[in-house]
């Protein structure tokens, strides 16, 4: 049954450019890139005003997803995204009906304990960078949990120091704009300030992971790092740098980590995507009670 809407109601976005733009508000510069590739496909293959676009737009643009051959994840990557416009649109009053709520994100399959390395896997890794900075850089990686976003845009105002300079802390910046604090262990800890002193400087605006031209490391240059690191480590799999990051929430369970810890270190928004990591390896099954 269709509810009346209120009149009443007014928009807040002029056009569909001003409503995309207020969508996007708050939202991490990566997470904007690629919000703004899918709308634009999607409004291409449509073309027409968001006010006009009917449910059967939506089917029809995910059949053309599928046609092109996009994984079922990409499809629901995708799909997600327009439907969370148009939910924003309607909410704020600038559509009279959110037609992408009818739509269901088509099944993805959980590979999650795919990409899981181990701590053997770690240290084959690590052992093959060729810089203190990529060293740095992957093992904190592996000791924080960080995203890429978050150490490429990690500055030395950000590090702090503790204990008699035996350890110390970092404030990542992450998703949403909300900052998180995490102790970093002894030894990561030793080298980075080990790579603060070898620097030409060190001041509280630069970065901790600089390019050869002196910026910070863009994310595409991050993933090669690691990427040449997982290579040269014989990994054929194209491990990026979020493996690490499920390597951290893995192992820390596997030790014994409270399931809260780990969320609050990652910056997880539920406690069900953490738990993920837990039933990605699970120690037991009901397989143990069967005779074969």
């Amino acid at each position: 049954m269709l509810v009346p809407v209120n009149s009443s109601r007014v928009s807040q976005a002029d056009d569909d450019l001003h409503l995309i733009r207020l969508w996007l508000q708050g939202k991490s510069s990566h997470s904007q890139e690629a919000y703004v590739r899918d709308i634009e496909q999607f409004v291409d293959f449509v073309d027409l005003p968001l006010n006009e676009i009917k449910l059967q737009h939506f089917w029809d643009w995910a059949d053309h997803l599928k046609q092109k051959g996009a994984l079922p994840a990409t499809q629901a990557r995708k799909l997600a995204a327009i439907k969370s416009l148009f939910s924003f649109a309607h909410r704020i009053g600038y559509l009279l009906f959110n037609v992408g709520a009818a739509v269901t994100l088509p099944n993805v399959p959980e590979k999650l304990s795919e990409r899981i390395l181990t701590e053997e896997d770690i240290s084959q890794i690590l052992a093959q960078t060729d810089t203190l900075r990529n060293r740095v850089l992957l093992k904190l990686f592996y000791a924080s949990g960080a995203r890429v976003s978050e150490l490429s845009c990690l500055y030395w105002r950000a590090v702090i120091t503790r204990n008699h300079n035996r350890q110390g802390q970092i404030t990542l910046l992450g998703k949403g704009n909300k900052t998180r604090t995490l102790v970093i262990p002894a030894s990561v800890w030793e080298e980075l300030m080990e790579l603060k002193s070898e620097m030409e400087t060190s001041e509280p605006n630069q970065p901790v992971f600089r390019s050869r031209k002196g910026g910070a490391l863009s994310r595409q240059q991050i993933w090669r790092i690691v990427r040449s690191a997982a290579k040269s480590a014989g990994f054929d799999q194209n491990i990026s740098p979020h493996w690490l990051r499920h390597a951290h929430a893995s192992h820390a369970l596997d030790h014994g980590a409270p399931v809260h810890l780990v969320k609050e270190s990652l910056g997880h928004q539920s406690l069900t995507t953490t738990s993920k990591y837990a039933h990605a390896r699970p120690d037991e099954s009901s397989s143990k009670y069967i005779n074969i």
